[in-house]
């Protein structure tokens, strides 16, 4: 055989999970995959001015495969703030998946 080393034996980076590995891809092109995205962009979806009043607590899916996603407001005072916001959040859910995802909002207090 040969004296070369093996460099594969070597391993350089902690072994991932399918997850992390599959969700790093897809960030670089840009596909969106699942809820789980959702929740990790959240900020990055939803601007500060609505991600610092309302934290994203639930995600089921409907038979139709859309979202109903459930919101928690800082405070009371918020959660009608929320409401009065709750065609822009759905329109920013909607428009970063691409398609009409969402099919309702439910705000928590």
């Amino acid at each position: 055989m040969s004296n070369q080393v093996n460099k594969l034996d070597k391993r350089f980076t902690r072994p991932q999970t399918l997850a992390s590995a599959f969700g790093g891809l897809l960030k670089i092109f840009g596909t969106r995959a699942s809820d789980a995205d959702l929740l990790a962009r959240w900020g990055e979806i939803m601007g500060d001015d609505i991600a610092s009043i309302a934290k994203l607590v639930g995600i089921t899916k409907t038979r139709d495969k859309k979202f109903n996603i459930a919101l928690r407001a800082a405070n009371p005072a918020f959660a009608l703030q929320l409401s009065y916001q709750n065609e822009e959040i759905i329109k920013r859910i909607n428009k970063y998946f691409g398609y009409n995802a969402v099919e309702k909002i439910i705000i928590r207090k």
